[in-house]
């Protein structure tokens, strides 16, 4: 019979697993031979705790919540539950939306247990510490390969953007990413704003594409990128990335593993799997020891983005759920849009409907010329699938056709914004105020 929930006594605090043996990996095996459950997922940050600490203590957090499991899209949670322990902190945040919200703050092995019983997987804090929002103390370079890329090139433009950071006096802290790309941290000093960490990561990415041209790029306009895509725009307020020791949602549980320099070259993504690393963990401890004490000033990054001249400016806000102008430049690449989807899947399975009706065209397309975009919606990821003409004969370009699916992630948000108002004319009508907000 399934246990309901466990009661773990965590350094003191109570904290209660509820569905301990649901499955959440069923393709990865533990030393006990069975299947990674809940109980098991908790269990394993536990054990790297003081690892996983250094990555989210004291952070808020956004709550990225696989609540139907690794199947399945996760929601994300930026309001912390009204139903949590008294000694889970929280801290507002403000967006440029004008909204706010209290954020999760983990500070120990307990609120990482409570966290992880919520649907957690991977943890997700942002670059700033609670006791300053506006001034992030942690730079971050997260390496996207376009499709195609093999890994020794990732590794390649890791050691460059280590370099980098090195020539203008940071210290670079590298892990892989636990999905098809790399990490490099860097402690900084809080003493610069969200717009000045995040054009030093510009930065840093256009000084690594000016050093390596074949193989990395800065490129805003994902069309328009090829090799490894040093994204600095992880370093933009609201944005968060996977911390230290989290646990990914892919089918063999791979981990977000800090590593040593010496390691970065002959390092392969796929042998850091939960199993793998609580070893590891148990036998080394943590590679990012010693990280706290790292922090370093971003004046020679700043100096440098002078040197350098301005650089491409990103799209403008807009095309949120109100509608209205997306603010983006009109492409120069020859793009045609294929589908909007819910999930990933369904975005695949629009695209090979597309590749059907156009098999003359599809076989001169190259990897990367297929654009599957992951866009984050009110509360959840939603895709978009478009097809770079880029290596199709013009006279053989296909034109933009009515979408294979044409998913609306905003239509939620609308219904919620004019259920509101409906019951505010009503309340002041006198009538009932509706439960929910």
């Amino acid at each position: 019979m399934a246990t309901s929930s466990v009661v773990l006594d965590v350094a003191g605090r109570e904290v209660t697993v509820t569905s301990p043996d649901k499955v959440v990996f069923d393709k990865v095996l533990l030393d006990g031979g069975g299947p990674v459950t809940k109980l098991d997922l908790v269990r394993y940050y536990l054990a790297v705790a003081d690892g996983a600490l250094r990555g989210v203590a004291g952070r808020p957090m956004i709550l990225k919540r696989f609540v139907k499991g690794i199947g399945e899209e996760a929601f994300f949670q930026k309001r912390a539950p009204a139903n949590r322990p008294q000694w889970l902190d929280v801290v507002e945040l403000r967006y440029a939306s004008g909204r706010s919200a209290q954020e999760v703050v983990v500070a120990d092995a307990a609120g990482l247990a409570w966290v992880v019983n919520l649907g957690c997987i991977d943890l997700n804090p942002h670059p700033v510490l609670a006791g300053d929002l506006d001034r992030p103390d942690e730079l971050r370079i997260d390496l996207d390969p376009v499709p195609g890329v093999p890994w020794a090139q990732i590794v390649d433009v890791a050691l460059v953007v280590r370099e980098v950071l090195s020539d203008h006096g940071l210290v670079g802290w590298p892990k892989t990413s636990g999905s098809r790309g790399f990490h490099v941290y860097a402690r900084i000093d809080p003493l610069w704003r969200y717009p000045q960490a995040r054009l030093a990561a510009q930065t840093v990415a256009r000084e690594v594409e000016n050093r390596v041209p074949d193989l990395a790029t800065s490129k805003w306009w994902k069309e328009e990128r090829h090799g490894v895509f040093v994204d600095f725009n992880q370093n933009a307020k609201d944005r968060t990335v996977a911390s230290a020791y989290s646990v990914r949602p892919t089918p063999d549980a791979r981990v977000s593993t800090p590593l040593d320099w010496d390691e970065v070259p002959g390092c392969r993504p796929e042998a850091f799997t939960l199993p793998a690393v609580l070893e590891r963990y148990a036998e080394r401890g943590d590679a990012w020891a010693g990280i706290e004490t790292a922090g370093g000033s971003l004046e020679p990054l700043l100096a440098l983005a002078e040197r350098l001249g301005p650089a491409e400016k990103p799209p403008r806000a807009g095309g949120g759920p109100a509608g209205g102008t997306t603010g983006r430049r009109e492409s120069t690449m020859p793009l045609v849009e294929v589908a909007r989807t819910k999930t990933k899947p369904e975005a695949l399975q629009a695209f090979e409907r597309w590749r059907a009706r156009h098999e003359d065209v599809a076989g001169l397309l190259e990897p990367a010329d297929v654009l599957v975009d992951g866009m984050r919606g009110s509360s959840s990821v939603w895709y978009r699938v478009r097809v770079n003409l880029q290596h199709v004969p013009p006279d053989r370009r296909p034109p933009q056709e009515p979408l294979e699916a044409d998913y609306d992630p905003w239509a939620a948000m609308r219904a919620r914004m004019a259920e509101h108002e409906a019951g505010a004319t009503g309340h002041e009508a006198g009538a009932t105020e509706p439960d929910g907000g």
